[in-house]
């Protein structure tokens, strides 16, 4: 996993052409979907009104959704919430990704109507295929990872029924959590380890699928921010989990002082750390690209 794979954009793994070995792949996409499960969480009310903007969209309902690089399934899982009548095919490289997606089908009651595919996004469509052509494709924080995006756009399309909808969905970065002032190190730690960590260019697909001959036909900033008890209990895990994610990508770029303070916020054995603090809140940016097949 390169670094822009691991920090850009919350899905950490997918679109990836290869894993690194069995053992490391299933180690990290545990991880992974844990943090994926923890945002879907925390973030229930930014998903509902994604989803509901999505069926505002869609006329009619969607029967048939494709969900690209679904990782363990939250996205899955949130459209089968919004349309009931809908059957979701699952696609993504890992299969310990579909494993834990059909699990949480199975305790959601929906296992009947989410069905999974393993495949390279980056490779043939064609088993993809056997089950549209779809009335949603769904492509949340993974269009980056692919190696060739018009392709994938240019695939989409020729899998959307004429009227669908494709939405894709991109995080700028990870959330903030912190207060300026952690009382460990000096103030401001979070915004100089964004930073640092943060060196990519906003991604941008309005000419994208225009060129793949979808009509644009919205393109919806959202900022999100949740005090801890809007973000519920999870609040803690989440940002414990997203802060070591970015640690672990940090040690080049910070220095000494803010390395070991941020160490020390990480520490789950100590009353000050991430893990038991009562002042987080998240603060996120996300855009969303809705856009029709003529």
């Amino acid at each position: 996993m390169n670094t822009q794979h691991g920090i850009h954009g919350i899905h950490g793994i997918h679109g990836t052409n290869a894993h690194d070995g069995h053992d490391r792949a299933s180690g990290s996409d545990i991880a992974m979907a844990q943090l994926l499960e923890l945002d879907a969480e925390v973030l229930a009310s930014h998903l509902a009104e994604l989803t509901a903007l999505l069926a505002d969209h869609a006329d009619p309902a969607p029967a048939r959704i494709l969900d690209l690089g679904s990782g363990p399934g939250t996205g899955s899982l949130a459209l089968a919430r919004r349309f009931p009548a809908a059957e979701v095919t699952a696609v993504d490289v890992s299969p310990q990704m579909l494993h834990r997606l059909r699990k949480q089908a199975a305790a959601h009651g929906v296992a009947d109507r989410i069905s999974t595919v393993e495949a390279n996004l980056d490779g043939s469509w064609d088993v993809i295929g056997e089950s549209g052509p779809y009335d949603l494709i769904w492509a949340a924080s993974f269009l980056h990872h692919v190696a060739d995006p018009a392709r994938t756009f240019a695939q989409a399309f020729e899998q959307v029924r004429p009227g669908g909808l494709v939405a894709v969905t991109e995080m700028d970065f990870f959330p903030l959590y912190l207060p300026e002032d952690t009382g460990i190190g000096r103030p401001g730690l979070e915004a100089r380890l964004h930073a640092a960590t943060n060196t990519q260019p906003p991604h941008e697909w309005s000419d994208h699928l225009k060129d793949a001959g979808f009509t644009l036909k919205e393109r919806r900033p959202f900022e999100i921010r949740l005090d801890s008890t809007q973000a519920g209990p999870s609040l803690n895990a989440y940002a414990q989990a997203s802060l070591a994610r970015l640690r672990s990508h940090a040690t080049d770029v910070l220095d000494a002082d803010d390395l070991a303070a941020l160490d020390a916020l990480l520490d789950e054995t100590q009353p000050h750390g991430i893990a038991h603090r009562d002042d987080l809140r998240v603060h996120t940016t996300r855009t969303t690209w809705i856009a029709r097949r003529p």
